[in-house]
């Protein structure tokens, strides 16, 4: 079964990442852990996020396109990257999900994916 890995982290833990003196155990975990998650074959795809300054947010609103640069401005957590897994069961996905760097410092949401809809034939 396919589950979606969604990594979440505060600000101050994304931080790190640009941190010279904390970025190389930043980036060492995330290796490593990834590194891990493809020796196992689970991996079908994945990717990590540039910084949530870097996003723009588009909302429609009465029929007009609305564009907010950055993320919500409430947002307390951001969206780090994600991987979907193939693996047989929710918890073999839970394992993978409590593994993460970001499982001590933010959280790791685990969703199904959702299978295609079944053809019109």
């Amino acid at each position: 079964m396919e589950y979606m890995l969604i990594f979440f982290e505060s600000s101050a833990e994304a931080a790190r990442r640009d941190d010279p003196a904390q970025a190389p155990a930043y980036w060492g975990a995330w290796q490593a852990y990834v590194g891990g998650m493809h020796a196992s074959g689970c991996v079908k795809n994945g990717h990590g996020l540039q910084p949530a300054r870097t996003a723009t947010t588009v909302r429609v609103a009465n029929g007009q396109r609305q564009v907010q640069d950055g993320p919500f401005a409430d947002t307390r957590e951001h969206l780090g990257g994600y991987f979907v897994i193939d693996v047989p069961s929710l918890d073999q996905a839970l394992e993978w999900a409590a593994r993460s760097p970001n499982a001590s410092a933010g959280y790791t949401e685990v969703r199904p994916v959702l299978p295609p809809p079944p053809s019109a034939g």
